[in-house]
Order: structure tokens, then sequence, then C-alpha cells
């Protein structure tokens, strides 16, 4: 028999996460900003639309989350109709936005001080893997609290674990957006050369692929890339969020992200293309800009 679980926050990852919580037999009550899409969403799945976060989190084992940024974390779960006014003594909050460490320490230090359970959960995998449950899910928190949420996490994860405190789940995100800029530069470089050299791009990739220089981006963006189709995926305007938060925590431990600062402002020339709203592999759009065709 499933749990009474809660979702918060039913964007393109938000929405389908939620739907395979309530196909996987748990009472599941939303909310979302735009009360039409909850109701919409529970007249697809089931489930229940709540008018607050307060009212979605009574009663819940788990509450799930997951909003644009830190500022929207904290107004869904502070205040009278936030999320922890409804949550009962022992329930879990488990938040699957991608935001900053800090709030997620500080998100976990006010739960406890409620009596309640607190994993930050950002995930990878992107609407395609919400969509199909295969979602990557990195943990920071108690090993108690997660061994919890873990099998129900699973509803739409097919990778889930913990890796260190309240934090490292966020941290550990900031590691998978910095290796995805650098491969997706590298990508766009490459494949704009193999054009500009005469080569036949989609044979050069079935190549490569082959061999020391696959990625996941190679393998799933090539076609869109030589087509100039850049509506399949994370948007470049959150990629730009994610970085803005990995460059900030670079800058408090004392490093430096050189690839990374320089890809943010590679991604910031595909905004000023109008590229906001393309997905994170624009950035060949902006190679060929930067190199015509001869």
């Amino acid at each position: 028999m499933g749990e009474k679980v809660a979702f918060i926050g039913l964007g393109v990852m938000g929405y389908p996460m939620a739907g395979h919580l309530a196909a996987k037999g748990h009472d599941v009550a939303v909310y979302n900003r735009t009360a039409a899409k909850a109701a919409t969403w529970a007249d697809a799945h089931g489930g229940r639309a709540a008018a607050t976060p307060r009212e979605a989190a009574e009663g819940a084992a788990i509450v799930f989350s997951c909003v644009g940024a830190d500022n929207d974390l904290r107004e869904v779960v502070y205040g009278e109709d936030g999320i922890f006014a409804g949550m009962a003594d022992g329930a879990i909050y488990c938040d699957h936005t991608t935001a900053s460490a800090d709030v997620a320490r500080e998100l976990h230090a006010a739960a406890k001080e409620r009596g309640l359970g607190c994993l930050d959960a950002p995930v990878s995998g992107g609407q395609a893997g919400a969509e199909n449950g295969v979602l990557t899910v990195m943990v920071g928190g108690d090993q108690a609290d997660y061994d919890r949420a873990e099998p129900v996490i699973r509803c739409f994860a097919r990778q889930v674990k913990l890796l260190g405190p309240a934090g490292a789940g966020q941290l550990t995100k900031m590691v998978n957006q910095i290796c995805i800029a650098g491969i997706v530069q590298g990508f766009s470089e490459a494949l704009n050369f193999a054009v500009q050299a005469g080569l036949n791009g989609e044979e050069v990739v079935e190549v490569i692929s082959k061999g020391a220089a696959q990625s996941w981006q190679m393998e799933n963006r090539y076609k869109t890339m030589l087509a100039d189709e850049y509506a399949h995926g994370f948007a470049v305007q959150w990629m730009r969020k994610d970085l803005g938060i990995c460059m900030a925590q670079a800058k408090k431990m004392g490093i430096s992200l050189p690839l990374t600062a320089l890809v943010d402002q590679f991604y910031a020339e595909v905004e000023a293309m109008g590229g906001t709203r393309w997905d994170t592999s624009s950035l060949m759009a902006r190679m060929v800009k930067a190199n015509p065709p001869k």
C-alpha cells in the first residue's frame, strides 16, 4: 500500500515526477502556484489539488518539492501557509530543486528544530528523465531520513544515492552542471569544426561516439545541433542560474572555475541571440554565429 505524500511545484519536472508517485499507488496531494495546473494534474492522476503548500503537506509522510531557486523555496516552506506549518512530527521534507548548499543547510536546520526530516535531493536527467521515471537523484541529509524516503524516490528515479550531510546533494549537482557546461562547449566546438572542415557531421559522430570522445550530449543532441534545433530540454536561463550557484559556491571555497565562467559568458551571448529558452546544446548556435561558414 502506498504512502500519503505531497508534491509542491508542478513544472516540467515536478508534474511528471508527481505523476509517477500516483502511478505507483501513493496518495498524492499537489500544490502549484498556478492553481489550474494543480487541478489539471489531479484530474489526470486521481490525486488532490491543495490551495496552499500547508494544506498539501498536512498528513503527508513525505513532502516533495521542485521549484525555481532559493527564494522560491523559502516562499513555499516558511510561513503560516508553508510546507513546514502543515507537516506532522517525524514527516520528511525532500526537496528536488537545484538550489544553493546554504539554503539546503538552512532548511535542514529549520526542519530539525520542528522535529522533521529534511533531504536536499536535486535531480539530473531533464524533462525526458522525469517523464520516463529515470532521473538521477543526488541526496544530502541524515541516513535515517534517506532510508525512509529512498524507496518512494525510486518511483521516478533509476539512480539514488546519499552523498553526505545536508548540502551534499546540492554540491553534487554543482559538480554535475560544471561537467555538463564543459562537455557541451567542447562538443559544440568539435561539431562546428567538423562541418567547417567539410566533413559529414553525422558520420563523424557515428565513428567517434564509439571511442573515448563519447558522451550523453553527443549521443542525444548531435542530430538536433546539426539541424540548428534547440527546443529539446533544459533551458539556457536555468543553466545560467545553476552555473551562477556553482560560481558563488566556488568563490566561498576560494577556488576558481575558469571554464565554467567562460561557458556562462557564452550562454549570456546565446541569450542575447534570443535563446533564453533554447536548450543547453545551443552553444552550437553561438559557435556557428562566431565562426560562420566560409
